[in-house]
């Protein structure tokens, strides 16, 4: 058995002290006029005493070791930023699955281990948008994430991989506003390819703000083809200049740049590696869920507090007895008028 007292040990055990001390004078000392002997006082004086007893018992919040309930994590913002590009739906994830196929899978399998937080979605290609707003309805991620598209090449003309900057750094402020203190985790998925005509700016994002996350890359150095969304042929995007099949690459010279300007891990994805060593990477203070006693454990404290309570009602029906007793004296036999 182990024990998290709420109070200080010291000042639990004083207060032990001085209850049994106040019971055991209150049960010796000389019965009260109109007692019908010393049982007449000891009786209410060791039930308060028990019942205060218990309630100390319970304040040392006993319990037994080894439960398989865990604490989710709480208490904590998640802001996804996934880049939703076209050179998102390259085929060199995991073989022959596209990037955002990987990304969407990890943001899943982050916010399941995370379960509680409250997470934000928000995407970038040509423009970044907020595609959910801080929330705790896993069921409405998952139906957020898995209707993500790579850009139609149709409608790309070059993204900047920190286009999502300005847009994460108002929200994340947003959130600081609101719950002043509150941990906030980013977890950025792209390729780090920046087709914009720019080089990409510096996020504005304050790095003090984020409290952990990581930056996840998805794609392989010899890269990968993306297949064309309105060829009914299912063929793949051509490179103009060359007439090829166009193929795009990882940068992850940008991506850990990326990681740096956040102060976090860079992680590379493949699709090999378990989402174990993905969070291990994380900050881990704020990512994995926390038992003070290992494995878990099983309370015992309101056992005792529920019958510390059960105990105490023995006073408010002592007293509601007693009075309806005094009434009963002053009312004259046999009828319901008051005695003059």
């Amino acid at each position: 058995m182990t024990f998290q007292p709420i109070l200080p040990w010291t000042l639990l055990a004083a207060i032990g002290v001085a209850v049994i001390s106040f019971t055991l004078w209150t049960i010796l000392r000389r019965p009260g006029p109109g007692s019908t002997g010393p049982q007449g006082s000891m009786r209410p004086a060791a039930i308060r005493g028990a019942a205060v007893v218990l309630l100390v018992l319970a304040a040392l919040r006993p319990g037994w070791p080894g439960s398989e309930a865990r604490t989710a994590v709480a208490d904590v913002d998640v802001f996804f930023v996934v880049d939703t590009s076209t050179s998102m739906a390259a085929e060199d994830y995991n073989g022959t699955d596209t990037r955002l196929s990987g990304a969407t899978h990890d943001v899943m399998a982050i916010a399941k281990e995370l379960a509680g937080a409250k997470f934000s979605l928000i995407t970038f290609d040509n423009k970044a948008t907020v595609r959910m707003p801080l929330s705790q309805d896993a069921t409405a991620l998952q139906t957020a994430i898995t209707t993500l598209q790579p850009q139609n090449p149709r409608y790309a003309n070059g993204s900047s991989i920190t286009g999502a900057g300005a847009l994460l750094k108002n929200r994340l402020a947003a959130a600081r506003e609101q719950h002043p203190g509150r941990p906030a985790l980013v977890f950025y998925a792209g390729d780090g390819e920046n087709t914009a005509a720019e080089a990409p700016a510096p996020l504005p994002v304050d790095a003090n703000s984020v409290s952990g996350g990581a930056v996840l890359g998805y794609g392989t150095g010899q890269g990968g083809r993306m297949k064309d969304p309105s060829d009914t042929k299912a063929g793949y995007i051509q490179d103009k200049s060359s007439g090829q099949d166009a193929v795009s690459k990882i940068d992850e010279g940008q991506l850990k740049n990326i990681a740096a300007q956040l102060h976090v891990p860079y992680v590379h994805r493949d699709g090999n590696q378990p989402t174990a060593h993905m969070l291990a990477k994380a900050q881990p203070g704020a990512l994995t869920p926390t038992n003070d006693d290992g494995p878990g454990r099983v309370e015992l404290y309101w056992l005792l507090a529920l019958a510390g309570f059960l105990l105490a009602l023995h006073e408010p029906l002592r007293h509601l007895t007693a009075l309806r007793e005094v009434r009963g004296h002053r009312l004259r036999p046999g009828t319901k008028e008051p005695v003059a």
